[in-house]
């Protein structure tokens, strides 16, 4: 029992993640029908800018763990926004009216890209990182534990799940972005700045995929150019897998994902755990083409 609540614990913290990054993807798909492929190597970029802050902070003195942190996580959130508004205005707007296929190359550029990018900045090698939040919260007597850095991690992503649905039905932007998903074109024909809305949901989906990043480098400690790879691939599965098109889907499908990765490695070894992610994936399409909270789709004629 003790195993299965610490395997608990490490699946729901590791599904928050792919779940912040999911969120980006079904919040493009939602709106304008494509996937950005991007999107991995963004949440990438999120997690070397966290640590170039770091390095800088401890540069100029500033060694108080709040502020660095508040600083690391402005700074990951600022740059990537900035970087998920580019991709958006160089691989989507220009090929927005054209075949599905051409924006879909063009993301995939773009991702190769970033890649090669930051391996010529910051170099191939793999980037350590200190603890900065070291120690753990133990119950069952010290048979469970979970570190400082885990609990933040869900934590945060709860508040912003909260805070994001929120904007989303409450605010003008996301009445505007709910308008948008439905038809873009009576949207415009209302008043709506399509354009605006668009960039500010590729903007949007870029922080939250910073925070993950951040997260990432705070919890292992090492982070390399190739990390929005494998983590973009399951960030996108958990869309699909949770209904794409659906933010609570998105979460729960990051969630079920870091689920099946933990307990998997627990029990069964870390080897195949990638493949058992991916026959559930498969299973659920067959069975539930729309995933676990999606809808399907209705064509307007």
């Amino acid at each position: 029992m003790d195993y299965f609540l610490q395997q608990l614990i490490n699946g729901v913290s590791l599904g928050a993640i792919y779940g912040l990054i999911a969120i980006g993807y079904t919040m493009v798909y939602g709106i304008i029908g494509m996937i950005n492929f991007a999107h991995g190597e963004i949440y990438m970029i999120g997690a070397f800018v966290a640590l170039i802050t770091f390095l800088a902070l401890g540069t100029l003195g500033i060694t108080w763990v709040p502020l660095a942190l508040l600083v690391m996580l402005a700074a990951s959130m600022l740059f990537t926004a900035v970087y998920g508004w580019t991709v958006e205005r160089i691989a989507y707007r220009p090929l927005r009216n054209s075949p599905k296929l051409a924006p879909l190359i063009s993301a995939i550029g773009i991702s190769i890209f970033l890649q090669n990018y930051v391996q010529i900045l910051q170099g191939a090698r793999s980037k350590p990182l200190q603890p900065i939040l070291p120690g753990n919260l133990t119950m069952m007597d010290g048979a469970v534990s979970v570190s400082y850095v885990r609990l933040a991690t869900i934590v945060i992503t709860v508040l912003l799940m909260y805070g994001f649905t929120q904007l989303i039905t409450r605010t003008s932007l996301g009445r505007a972005q709910r308008a948008c998903e439905q038809d873009k074109k009576m949207a415009a024909l209302l008043g709506v700045d399509v354009d605006r809305v668009i960039s500010l949901t590729f903007v949007m989906g870029a922080a939250l995929a910073a925070v993950a990043g951040m997260m990432v480098l705070l919890i292992y400690g090492v982070i390399d150019f190739y990390i929005g790879f494998l983590a973009g691939v399951k960030a996108f599965t958990a869309a699909v897998l949770g209904g794409i098109g659906s933010l609570p889907g998105a979460m729960l499908g990051g969630v079920v994902i870091g689920l099946i990765e933990a307990f998997w490695s627990g029990y069964m070894g870390s080897e195949w755990k990638d493949v058992a992610t991916f026959t559930i994936l498969v299973l659920v399409l067959i069975f539930r083409p729309t995933g676990l909270l999606g809808r399907p789709e209705i064509e307007k004629v």
